[in-house]
């Protein structure tokens, strides 16, 4: 028979398709991030953010990533002997990962003084760029420190911490070169609502013992928990460990049982569990009765890292429709050059910028927390940013991912990986509903800090009339209309004030009056990306969110 190969093959031919995403420095084409940090930041830090931005954009991270993904971990609840082994086998490839994000100091770095949670949070942010998965340990390890390092029982976790390296071993701490630290806190007949939570804990000779069940408790394979149980003075904060000794010399696992892994939409390199905890040795942070105050900071670090990495997963896919469009063309134009693409594109960088921004200006005041106007500015600004940041990121998200049409929905694109997991981080350390009701606590128990942030607003007044109206609007709300009802309105019209205000001080005039023009104005415009009135440089934003020219 004569099969004729090469006949065959001509229907194969590939044209007009884009090169595969990599080998790019993600730090340096990100016009936006560097505008945010470089006059803030050493030049020994903007050489390492430029080697990280390199190394994740690099092929064989990205690799990595799809690895990870496509092969999630496995819990492994007994051995062949069935001795109770409650550990979870990860991918070769997550480990890789850990230990690139650690290994750059993403937990430790921001504790090393100075502009430590900017560094710290412009690394999270280029992380995004390789996996999002991995970002969760590593955020809940550096939010650990701001707990930990205030307790005599965290000081040794906080030291391992700091040692700035990976370590995927399961032993315990004295045995480890590092460690990473996770949170088990809701229960299933809570969720948010914490102070609902039912774990009980014990106190005996040799410390504390907890008894119950945390409905969600992400990256099992942490080292320890921060966790929350009742004692007979009401809801405390606890360090759950591993590995406890066995009374005497000897080290012998916890219990702590892992019951399950959650099947998630999302995230799917990580692993998500349900656990319990059967009399498991614990240590207690802070007085019994203040778990809630003892464990908010580590809460409003965890928020920042949520709008910090929203802001990365959008840069991310923005940058790999620009990398497509660049490289496709239809109708005998490439798709960047098309007018609807351009203004679709135009907007989508609008947000990135705005976005970048924010989260950045947010990241500086965490390293002022000794200057009681930056400390303010951080308590109200935290969840106003974690709101309105991560509640864009899902619609963002689809709107890259229309932008290649049918290649971007089948599982081999990357764009598929992060469709999915883009509803995360508003649902993490609270919903829409509970962080816009945070919002309007904190406009009453610390009126100062809402008073600080409006400052900040109003000496930007006079650049953008729509900028000033959006101020007055936000005046209106606060002095009549405030409510749990209308709380999501003020919590949407705050963000966007926020995220304008921070592109004035971080980007040229342009991309402040773009994004005032195109969201701000209440008449021009538009419920969907695209579709703004006018009053946008889109040659200008275009520019400064490409990757450089196709190659």
């Amino acid at each position: 028979m004569n099969w004729e190969p090469a006949a065959r093959l001509k229907t194969h031919d590939v044209t007009n398709q884009s090169k595969p995403f990599g080998d790019l420095d993600l730090f340096g084409t990100d016009t936006c991030l560097t505008q945010a940090v470089v006059p803030h930041l050493a030049q020994a830090e903007l050489e390492h953010l430029g080697d990280f931005g390199r190394k994740i954009g690099s092929h064989s991270v990205q690799e990595l990533a799809e690895d990870a993904n496509k092969n999630p971990p496995v819990l492994k609840s007994f051995d062949r002997f069935g001795h109770r082994l409650d550990e979870v086998a990860f991918h070769p490839a997550y480990h890789d990962l850990m230990d690139i994000g650690l290994s750059a100091g993403i937990a430790s770095r921001g504790w090393s003084g100075g502009q430590g949670h900017l560094m710290h949070s412009a690394l999270m942010y280029l992380n995004t760029a390789a996996d999002v998965g991995v970002c969760c340990p590593m955020s809940m390890t550096y939010a650990g420190v701001s707990v930990l390092r205030r307790h005599p029982a965290g000081s040794p976790w906080t030291e391992k911490i700091m040692a700035g390296t990976y370590d995927r071993n399961f032993l315990p701490l004295p045995q480890k070169s590092s460690a990473t630290i996770g949170m088990a806190m809701t229960e299933k007949q809570g969720g948010s609502d914490v102070r609902a939570n039912t774990t009980t804990a014990e106190q005996t000779s040799d410390g504390w013992r907890l008894t119950g069940h945390k409905w969600f408790c992400s990256a099992p394979m942490c080292d320890a928990f921060l966790t929350l149980a009742q004692t007979a003075n009401g809801l405390t904060c606890f360090l759950v460990p591993r590995w406890r000794k066995d009374g005497g010399t000897s080290w012998v696992r916890n219990e702590m049982h892992i019951m399950r892994l959650k099947d998630k939409m999302g995230d799917r390199s990580n692993a998500s569990s349900e656990v319990e905890y059967h009399g498991a040795h614990a240590q207690i942070l802070g007085e019994e009765g203040t778990g809630i105050r003892t464990i908010i900071e580590m809460v409003q670090h965890t928020r920042l890292d949520c709008a910090v990495i929203s802001a990365g997963s959008m840069r991310t896919t923005l940058a790999r429709a620009l990398w497509h469009v660049q490289h496709r063309s239809a109708f005998q134009r490439r798709l960047i050059d098309q007018p609807a693409m351009r203004r679709v594109l135009a907007d989508l960088a609008l947000e990135v910028e705005a976005a970048t921004a924010l989260s950045m200006r947010l990241a500086r005041a965490f390293d002022s927390s000794d200057d009681a106007q930056e400390a303010a500015f951080a308590r109200f600004a935290t969840p106003v940013a974690k709101y309105w940041i991560c509640k864009r990121q899902p619609g963002f998200v689809y709107e890259t991912l229309e932008c290649f049409g049918g290649v971007g929905f089948v599982e081999e694109h990357a764009m598929a990986r992060y469709f999915r997991t883009s509803p995360l981080n508003a649902i993490w350390e609270g919903s829409g509903n509970v962080i816009a009701l945070d919002i309007q606590r904190a406009m009453s128990r610390a009126p100062e800090s809402y008073g600080v942030v409006l400052d900040w607003l109003r000496d930007a007044s006079g650049k953008n009339t729509h900028f000033d109206a959006q101020i007055l609007r936000l005046e209106r709300m606060a002095d009549a209309e405030l409510s749990e009802a209308t709380a999501r309105r003020f919590a949407e019209d705050m963000g966007l004030a926020m995220a304008a205000r921070a592109l004035c001080d971080a980007c040229p005039d342009a991309v402040f009056d773009g994004f005032c023009n195109a969201r701000l104005d209440v008449k021009g415009r538009g419920l969907a990306y695209g579709s703004y009135s006018g009053g946008v440089d889109e040659a200008l934003v275009i520019h400064r969110a490409s990757l450089g020219p196709a190659g």
